[in-house]
């Protein structure tokens, strides 16, 4: 009953998200999904400096950084186009996308959001009709608006088709992201996770950097039930999340191993946009403490 109340509550919030400042619209939220006031002058917890930092740590640079398009350029300059996921075409809308001319496989997805992935593994099987309604829909989202996560707010609007890669190992599960949380150029933990795209049966969980179990995890996710296997490439991932997340107080940097080689997926600066829900809760003052905001402050 109390997560439908939360539920209703920020679905209107959010149809008036524009009336508020950035920062009211934060401590509102916060309160809504925390359950605790917002100390934003003031950041103790991994997720209030997340909130601190979407509203003080501004640059230019962050906006190509989360951009679908813009973002494999960027890394691309750092590590080499061989970590790239290749690029089949980008349109300003979806009546640019012709159908006929696409792979039989191929994904689809919005240079400026999260979340809704369009993955076709078989293009005969393909509703085009449904893709392009949610292609449409995703268009109109104002990431920016919802989530205060400025990087986003002047991305150009575009839908990307990226080659579908399969892993010949994980071909059933599909692929399973590598996601390293980052503090300043050094990876601290990551989370493995499998299967996101049915939420009822994903699974994520925390590991160190020795590939142990993390002593804490997700509430919203199961974990895995036995240690997820290793990557060949770990140490290669580290590198690359190591030179990725230099000069940045946090950012999560997201990575694939397909077939042996190691693959760029994105840039994230506030996971779960800074509402992470902590298990066990004192591990979001833990994780806070490893963001440095001095220099910035």
């Amino acid at each position: 009953m109390i997560r439908k109340l939360k539920s209703l509550v920020i679905f209107f919030l959010n149809k008036v998200a524009f009336l508020f400042s950035d920062k009211r619209f934060l401590k509102i939220k916060f309160r809504i999904l925390m359950g605790r006031r917002l100390r934003i002058e003031d950041p103790k917890t991994f997720n209030e400096k997340l909130q601190w930092l979407k509203l003080y740590n501004r640059k230019p640079i962050f906006t190509t950084m989360v951009d679908k398009v813009e973002a494999k350029k960027y890394v691309s300059s750092l590590i080499g186009d061989s970590y790239i996921i290749p690029t089949i075409g980008v349109y300003k809308n979806v009546d640019e996308i012709d159908y006929a001319t696409l792979p039989d496989q191929f994904v689809l997805k919005c240079t400026h959001d999260s979340g809704k992935v369009i993955v076709c593994k078989d293009k005969k099987l393909l509703d085009t009709k449904e893709t392009n309604k949610i292609l449409k829909k995703a268009l109109r989202c104002d990431y920016y608006n919802l989530y205060r996560e400025w990087p986003y707010k002047n991305v150009n609007r575009r839908i990307i088709c990226e080659k579908l890669m399969t892993d010949v190992s994980q071909e059933k599960k599909g692929l399973i992201d590598y996601k390293f949380y980052c503090f300043d150029g050094t990876p601290m933990f990551l989370y493995v996770s499998e299967g996101l795209e049915n939420h009822a049966t994903a699974k994520i969980s925390f590991l160190t950097m020795q590939w142990e179990f993390a002593p804490f995890g997700r509430t919203d996710f199961a974990p895995f039930p036995e240690l997820p296997e290793k990557p060949t490439r770990f140490e290669e991932m580290r590198t690359i999340a190591s030179k990725l997340s230099m000069g940045h107080p946090f950012i999560r940097v997201d990575l694939y191993e397909i077939n042996g080689r190691v693959y760029f997926s994105e840039l994230t600066f506030t996971p779960c946009s800074g509402f992470m829900p902590f298990d066990p809760k004192e591990y979001d003052r833990i994780l806070g403490d490893y963001i440095d905001l001095s220099r910035l402050k």
